[in-house]
């Protein structure tokens, strides 16, 4: 799945636009990488969180951008990317996430073919769910830029995207027209697809992903970011043994805890451990045990009680729900207090300091694209050195109000408030289905 080709960059000077942008994963790993970036997100919060770090937004429907106003693109971009909204794709249940895959499938070839935007969109408003079509929309930037005059038709050279695991056969129908048939205007792409774990790319979580590499030919075969890091294997303090078992893998309560350098290579020259939260969260002084109520990508044995010692379950919406207990002596704990935003965002290696801006944090959080994983996913795409740990470790520095200001009012249209171009909240409500409107007629 993975290769080992030597670093070299395959262009000049890179510029990522990041659509379904969030509160900046991927931004951040841009920046890491010293590679500008320009986020297009709809959710008011998130985009304050992007203004308060810095980060160059549009609070924007990404298809009201790509319909409205590409033009209005820096016509520098070269590098797309993003995660469209997943939730319509799940495999479980009573099988519309199939129905979904197989509908989207034959509206990619579609617009491969050249069908129109106007008579695509108003076949898309018939579908139950609208987020289903969102899915597209990467595809469809894509195609849109081969027609800009503001580009002068130029394609994009490189294509990045991840989502869900449930997303894989979607990215493998994108690989398949992006290769086989190209563009309308007959540009193809060399594509990699595969599902990686981020806890082997040094985040401290366990974290699954479907994510798709494409490269324009003429620019080298893609590949997927080598691993860094060990694989996270469950052991068996929780299987099923619960936190009293898990009380005997702790560490002395005087046993001084400081985070160990993270380095490209372990001693032997191969991967490293995995990273755990007691590594990731220096400030948490006492050893501690996680509860979450779920499981982690699909993996029974990554669901329960983890101590401080192991990576964090895949940090979700819900991480402010994980209770966290710390030790009053060897064989007694108690409820401590829980993740902040801080914590939850530096389990998603995002830096210290981040500013969490704005309602719905936990959500921003966990909805956003490990900031370290994006990294490694970016230089990969772009043929650049892995990249360094180490400067997710470092306190962000946030942007001054003067500077947000500025950035609002490119984003927003105003220095302090959003304005009439802004998504409205009332849009952003995920449509309700056909019981939950039985219950509020009944009601």
């Amino acid at each position: 799945m993975t290769s080992t080709p030597h670093h070299q960059p395959i262009l000049d000077s890179p510029y990522v636009l990041d659509l379904f942008a969030g509160p900046g994963g991927l931004d951040v790993a841009a920046h890491v990488l010293d590679v500008p970036s320009l986020g297009i997100e709809w959710d008011r919060s998130a985009c304050l969180t992007r203004y308060a770090a810095g980060l160059d937004t549009l609070h924007a429907d990404v298809s009201a951008i790509r319909r409205e106003a590409f033009e209005s693109l820096p016509p520098e971009i070269n590098v797309l990317a993003g995660g469209p909204p997943c939730q319509t794709y799940s495999v479980a249940g009573s099988g519309v996430g199939r129905k979904a895959l197989d509908e989207v499938k034959g509206y990619i070839e579609r617009l491969m073919a050249g069908d129109s935007d106007e008579k695509i969109d108003k076949e898309l408003q018939k579908l139950s769910d609208p987020r289903t079509a969102l899915v597209l929309e990467p595809l469809r930037y894509a195609i849109q830029a081969t027609r800009s005059p503001n580009r002068g038709h130029r394609p994009y050279d490189v294509i990045v995207l991840e989502q869900v695991p449930a997303v894989q056969a979607l990215w493998a129908h994108y690989a398949l027209v992006l290769k086989n048939i190209g563009l309308p205007d007959g540009t193809k792409y060399q594509v990699k697809v595969g599902v990686l774990d981020t806890e082997t790319y040094g985040v401290p979580q366990t974290r699954s992903r479907a994510v798709l590499i494409a490269r324009r030919v003429g620019l080298g075969e893609p590949f997927l970011p080598e691993p860094t890091h060990q694989a996270y294997e469950a052991k068996g303090w929780n299987r099923g043994n619960g936190e009293a078992a898990a009380l005997t893998h702790q560490p002395s309560l005087d046993e001084e805890i400081t985070p160990e350098p993270v380095t490209r290579r372990g001693k032997s020259g191969g991967p490293l451990p995995w990273v755990s939260m007691r590594m990731a969260l220096p400030g948490r002084r006492k050893p501690f045990l996680v509860r979450s109520n779920y499981g982690s990508s699909g993996h029974p044995g990554r669901r329960g009680v983890r101590t401080d010692q192991q990576p964090a379950a895949t940090v979700t919406g819900r991480i402010s729900r994980f209770v966290v207990f710390e030790h009053l002596d060897e064989n007694v704990v108690y409820e401590g207090p829980r993740f902040s935003m801080n914590e939850a965002g530096m389990l998603q290696s995002f830096p210290p300091a981040y500013p969490w801006s704005g309602t719905a944090q936990a959500q921003q959080v966990g909805n956003a694209v490990p900031p370290l994983f994006g990294a490694h996913l970016l230089s990969a795409a772009l043929g650049l050195p892995v990249p360094d740990p180490e400067a997710l470790r470092e306190p962000w520095v946030p942007a001054t109000e003067e500077e947000r200001a500025k950035l609002r009012s490119q984003g927003c249209g105003a220095a302090d408030d959003c304005t009439a171009r802004c998504p409205r909240p009332e849009d952003q409500a995920p449509p309700r289905s056909v019981s939950q409107k039985k219950k509020l007629s009944a009601g």
